[in-house]
C-alpha cells in the first residue's frame, strides 16, 4: 500500500505543491482581511490538491510516450512501468472529480468557474505541441491560485478589489514562466528532434535566460504594484526584498553553457520563494493585525 501511495506521489510531483500553494493561502488572507475560516481553508486546499493532482496526472499520461524517449524523464513512472496509463488516467479523473466537489462546496461561483479552471490546468500539457508560449499558460494555470481563493472566500462578492488578486496572480505567471524557461533550457536539443516548442528550442539558451530573467523582473514590479495598492507593512517589504535576492541567486546558478545546477535553481530555490512571501504575511498578520 506505502509503495502504491507513494508512486501516486511521486506521479503528481506532491511536493511541488509549494509552488502555488502559498499564494492561493496568501490570496485568501487578502480577501478575507485576515485569517479565513477554518471551513473556506479546507475546501481550499482540497480544491488545490484536487486541480494540481488532475492537472499533473494528465500531463504525465498525455506526456507519456515522450517521456519514455526522453533520457531526462525516461525514469518516471509510466516510461519505468511502475504505473499503467489506465491507473494514471484514472486517477485523473478522480482528482478532477475532487477539485469540482471542493468549488461546490465552496460558493456558487467558484463552482461555475471551476471547469473553465480546469480547462486550463489540463490544457497546458498540449500547448508544447504547437507554441513556444507553453511556459506562460504554465504560469497562468499556476497563477489562477491566488484568484481562485479570492473567488472561494468573496463569492459573489468577488469583484469587488478583485485587482488584488490579478496583480498576484499576475505576478506568479510571471515567476513561473521565467523558471520554466530556465528548466527547459535542458531539453533543447531533444525539443527540437520532436519538434516540441519552447523558448529554449527557438531561441537558444542564452537568450532564453535572457527573457527569464526579464520575466522575473516584471514579477518584481507586479509585486511592487500590489504594494502600492493594498499598502505594506514591514514583514511583507522585506519578503520581496528576500524574493529579488533568490531571483538573483537562481540566475548565478546557471549559465548558457552550464546548465548543471538547473535542478538547484528550479526545485531548491523556487520551492523557497512562495514560502517567503506567506511568511512575510503571516508575520505582519500576526504582529500587526492584518494583512498589509
Amino acid at each position: 500500500m506505502w509503495n502504491t501511495v507513494a508512486v501516486y506521489l511521486r506521479l503528481i510531483r506532491f511536493s511541488h505543491t509549494v509552488f502555488a500553494l502559498p499564494f492561493a493561502i496568501i490570496g485568501a488572507m487578502l480577501a478575507a482581511d485576515g485569517w479565513p475560516g477554518a471551513r473556506e481553508s479546507v475546501w481550499i486546499l482540497v480544491a488545490m490538491v484536487g486541480g494540481r493532482s488532475a492537472a499533473m496526472g494528465f500531463n504525465r499520461w498525455l506526456d507519456a510516450d515522450i517521456d519514455a524517449a526522453n533520457p531526462r524523464t525516461v525514469d518516471r513512472d509510466i516510461p519505468a512501468g511502475r504505473i499503467g496509463k489506465g491507473a494514471v488516467l484514472g486517477f485523473t479523473v478522480v482528482a478532477s472529480a475532487l477539485f469540482f466537489l471542493a468549488a461546490g462546496m465552496l460558493n456558487t461561483v467558484a463552482l461555475v468557474l471551476s471547469p473553465f479552471v480546469l480547462a486550463i490546468l489540463l490544457g497546458y500539457s498540449f500547448t508544447k505541441r504547437f507554441t513556444s508560449g507553453s511556459h506562460f499558460v504554465l504560469g497562468l494555470a499556476l497563477g489562477i491560485a491566488p484568484l481562485g481563493a479570492w473567488i472561494a472566500i468573496r463569492g459573489e462578492q468577488s469583484l469587488a478589489g478583485i485587482e488584488v488578486p490579478v496583480l498576484l496572480g499576475l505576478a506568479v505567471l510571471l515567476w513561473v514562466a521565467g523558471f520554466d524557461i530556465i528548466y527547459s533550457c535542458m531539453d533543447i536539443e531533444f525539443d527540437r528532434r520532436r519538434r516540441l516548442h519552447s523558448i529554449p528550442s527557438r531561441v537558444g539558451a542564452r537568450r532564453a535566460l535572457a527573457l527569464a530573467r526579464l520575466a522575473h523582473v516584471g514579477m518584481l514590479l507586479l509585486l511592487a504594484g500590489l504594494v502600492a495598492r493594498v499598502g505594506a507593512g514591514p514583514a511583507f517589504l522585506l519578503g520581496i526584498v528576500g524574493v529579488a535576492a533568490l531571483l538573483v541567486y537562481e540566475h548565478s546558478l546557471v549559465q548558457p553553457d552550464n546548465l548543471d545546477r538547473v535542478d538547484r535553481a528550479f526545485f531548491t530555490v523556487n520551492s523557497i520563494v512562495g514560502l517567503v512571501l506567506l511568511a512575510a504575511v503571516s508575520i505582519d498578520l500576526l504582529a500587526f493585525g492584518r494583512v498589509p
